[in-house]
């Protein structure tokens, strides 16, 4: 596990990112992933219409050893058993972290809970290129996310492009103003919006309060980040969230899926 050294977190991430896949490019090309892909059928679609309905709490429930800004956030970290747990107690959703070096994630972790369950899964990496889209296919996921303050415009509609062709869904992810509107301008049909601050760390739940009135109501809003109680859930679903990606309070609870459904019953 790195510790958090550097200033700008997102940059941190992003170079061990841009390190350890050139390691694999070189033991894997990228037309051999392509060809892996072939017997995979991604439930994008079936990621789309959970967290598009309007009756429920959808809750992306999330795998997560540790966090840069918590640290470690379990001793027994199970994210199969998790996963189950959370499909058990009504996620619509679960997003499993791959991110090795701040995260303690692994793609093997995908591949296991993608095996273990029936509800869509999420690859929740820093993803930079197709061929980090690829493997997340391959290891079973449904959908990926895409950080907008991670990418150039060109970039995230190729990434865009790829998963569609894949049969994957997108959650693409915005933190201000700037890249909500270049999440649009690249018809993204499911943003994220993530009240944590990547460069600093710094949760304010005003962002997905204030951002939500410049989302066009023919894209599906997730909020993300911060959303430590049933009663801050509801108001953001009533402001017109549809999707709720919640990890830490769920991480940090003695029973997981018990908390879960502390979120997703709260439906008056």
């Amino acid at each position: 596990m790195t510790s958090l050294v550097a200033s700008d977190l997102l940059a941190s991430i992003i170079s061990a990112t841009r390190k350890s896949k050139s390691v694999r490019e070189e033991q894997y090309s990228i037309e051999e992933l392509e060809s892996l892909t072939a017997s995979r059928s991604p439930k994008g679609r079936m990621f789309w219409e959970r967290l598009s309905r309007t009756e429920t709490i959808n809750v992306i429930a999330e795998c997560k050893r540790r966090s840069p800004s918590k640290g470690l956030l379990t001793t027994s970290y199970d994210p199969v058993g998790l996963a189950t747990e959370y499909e058990n107690h009504g996620a619509a959703a679960v997003s499993v972290l791959t991110e090795p070096t701040f995260f303690d994630g692994s793609i093997e972790h995908l591949r296991a809970v993608s095996a273990s369950v029936d509800i869509p899964v999420l690859c929740k990496d820093f993803i930079i290129s197709e061929y980090q889209v690829l493997e997340a296919c391959i290891a079973g996921a449904d959908a990926v996310l895409l950080i907008v303050a991670a990418l150039d415009q060109q970039m995230l509609l190729q990434l865009l492009r790829r998963v569609e062709l894949l049969g994957m869904a997108a959650l693409v992810e915005v933190h201000d103003l700037g890249e909500l509107e270049r999440a649009v301008r690249a018809k993204a049909s499911i943003v994220g919006v993530n009240n944590r601050n990547l460069r600093t760390l710094e949760v304010a739940v005003e962002t997905s309060e204030s951002l939500i009135r410049h989302v066009p109501n023919t894209i599906v809003s997730v909020a993300e980040s911060g959303l430590g109680d049933q009663a801050s859930v509801l108001a953001l679903r009533d402001a017109g969230y549809r999707g709720f990606l919640i990890g830490e309070a769920l991480m940090s609870s003695a029973n997981p899926g018990l908390a879960l459904s502390e979120f997703v019953q709260g439906t008056t």
